[in-house]
């Protein structure tokens, strides 16, 4: 920062320079003037000095209020307009001005945006609700019709309609996540066979075999949005694997005490150009281009939970050989951490 004032102020020193240089050079050619050479010296060299420590003091005077104000953009804190250092120049007063005006101005643009995010999130909870209404109507009657033909079919489509219905209230319930959270120790097994009897008709028609092992292990985790996170893994799992294709389920424990939570499937894979993007809002990838049938949206809110909850989510591919994606459920002492 020294540099930096130097260098603001390379104008004024060298004028001071050059008026010392002029006096220097008329004392040395007026002969009217008789003064000492060491005189000259002298005086030159004091004034030298006394313009370093000028410098040096005015660098501490006039930087103390930057270094005030770059500790304090440092900050994460939320009382800013009150922590602005004090003005020692008429410059310093009129930055403090400035930012105190768009540090309003901003907080009202965002109490806008947060009322409107409020509104529209508000609306579309109320649509979200209202919509089950029917949608469980519906089942209803696919239950009490079983032995239709077509009822297969028309089970298996509104699923998938009760599917993207249900992924959306979770979306609007995002932002109080943390207030909605909450741990209990919960079987994997419990976890994984609520979610694939979610998903059965779609299984049943696209005749999908569901293999599940190891999932007497016990994880403490937040059950409702770790089932909403897996969710997502298995929709995907289902909506890319052959027909006739199995789903492995399955668990390790790794040197850490981790459980790893494994979701495999038969499916075409994930190039490995796409692989590390998968978890991007609105990415597709060729997969999904060449079906037409992916949003971008379940992998991402599948990964944006799980960092939220404490869970790792991991995705292994390989072209022509299927997927297989990775829940690591946190360990205990890890808890504090994810309250934070």
């Amino acid at each position: 920062m020294f540099l930096r004032f130097l260098r603001d102020r390379l104008s004024w020193i060298l004028f001071i320079i050059l008026a010392l240089s002029a006096i220097d050079l008329l004392l040395w050619l007026d002969p009217g003037v008789d003064v000492e050479a060491s005189s000259v010296i002298y005086m030159n060299a004091l004034l030298l000095i006394s313009l370093v420590c000028f410098i040096v003091w005015r660098y501490f005077k006039e930087t103390a209020y930057l270094k005030e104000l770059a500790s304090l953009s440092e900050s994460s804190g939320m009382d800013w307009v009150e922590g602005l250092p004090d003005a020692s120049f008429r410059q310093d007063e009129i930055v403090n001005d400035l930012l105190i005006e768009k540090g309003m101005l901003f907080s009202t643009q965002l109490q806008e945006i947060r009322k409107s995010s409020m509104i529209q999130g508000d609306y579309t909870a109320a649509w979200v609700h209202e919509a089950k209404a029917p949608l469980t109507a519906m089942k209803l009657i696919i239950d009490s019709n079983r032995n239709l033909p077509a009822v297969k079919r028309i089970e298996a489509e509104w699923l998938r309609i009760y599917l993207l219905i249900d992924q959306q209230l979770y979306i609007s319930r995002l932002p109080t996540l943390e207030s909605d959270y909450s741990l209990e120790e919960v079987e994997l097994k419990e976890l994984v066979s609520a979610e694939i009897r979610e998903l059965m008709s779609w299984c049943l028609e696209k005749n999908l075999a569901v293999d599940m092992d190891g999932l007497d292990k016990k994880v403490i985790t937040d059950k409702k949005w770790s089932r909403f996170a897996l969710r997502q893994v298995l929709s995907n799992a289902v909506k890319y694997s052959p027909d006739g294709g199995t789903i492995a389920i399955s668990t390790r424990t790794e040197e850490t005490g981790q459980t790893v939570l494994m979701v495999e499937d038969e499916g075409a894979g994930i190039a490995p150009h796409d692989l590390p993007r998968i978890f991007d809002k609105g990415f597709t990838g060729s997969t999904g281009r060449i079906q037409n049938a992916a949003t971008g949206l379940g992998l991402y809110l599948a990964k944006l939970v799980a960092d939220k909850i404490g869970i790792q989510l991991h995705a292994e591919s390989e072209l022509a050989k299927g997927t297989t994606m990775e829940l690591a459920f946190s360990i205990e002492n890890e808890f504090d951490h994810i309250r934070k």
